[in-house]
């Protein structure tokens, strides 16, 4: 949340990236037509309301799904085009929800490694010459407090890599993690303290489809408070 505040002013664009997993579902549902409404996590009352007044379905906790829409991003491989979905979680959807309410509302758009080079474009037709900010949304530790996660920095870094422009030393170091790990990329995400989460708790097809890099042209925009398809 503190580079949303620090950078929505300076930017012209802002690009969250939660590879594990809001990013990565948000892009397999838009894929497949859905709208994806983000909204702040464990709000469930204010969510089911905006439900009810949206027609929209709300997903549901992984483990409570019951084959329903969930944050998980297998979940959402058989969404029906023209869905309206809410999406909470704690760090991607949390952050997106904020950004899109920022004084000068910049366009956000949201990336991982399925769609780093279609977001990289987008972000770049929509900014022009003009900065591009990119937010890796990390994960919390119970207390709240920011816990890092090399997945994020990661897809960070591929959309970087992509745009090809000058950037800060902080997103270089992004671009060059992303460069450096090559083909070892799928064996660190997985093994990442996110990734080892996910699989201990049976959600290892996630992990697999978060990590099938350049497998989706899709480049989430947020347009009246919604990800649908953006340009490109």
């Amino acid at each position: 949340m503190a580079g949303v505040t620090a950078l929505h002013s300076r930017v012209a664009v802002l690009v969250i990236v939660d590879v594990l997993s809001f990013s990565t579902a948000v892009d397999v549902a838009v894929s497949r037509g859905a709208t994806v409404h983000p909204f702040p996590f464990k709000e469930i009352e204010a969510a089911q309301r905006a439900a009810s007044q949206l027609g929209a379905k709300l997903a549901r906790p992984r483990a409570a799904a019951g084959g329903q829409f969930s944050l998980s991003p297998a979940s959402l491989t058989t969404i029906r085009p023209g869905t309206r979905l809410i999406l909470p979680s704690p760090n991607g959807s949390r952050l997106s929800f904020a950004a899109a309410r920022t004084p000068n509302r910049v366009p956000v758009l949201t990336g991982c490694l399925r769609n780093a080079s279609a977001v990289a474009l987008a972000a770049r037709a929509l900014a022009g010459d003009q900065a591009i900010g990119i937010i890796p949304a990390g994960e919390l530790w119970p207390d709240g407090g920011l816990r890092p996660a090399i997945e994020d920095q990661l897809g960070a870094g591929a959309i970087l890599h992509y745009l090809g422009s000058a950037c800060s030393p902080e997103a270089q170091l992004a671009r060059d993690a992303y460069r450096a790990a090559g083909s070892d990329l799928t064996r660190m995400v997985r093994l990442s303290v996110s990734g080892r989460e996910l699989v201990d708790a049976g959600y290892s097809g996630d992990v697999d489809l978060a990590v099938e890099e350049g497998v989706s042209d899709t480049a989430p925009l947020m347009v009246d408070g919604a990800y649908g398809r953006g340009p490109g």
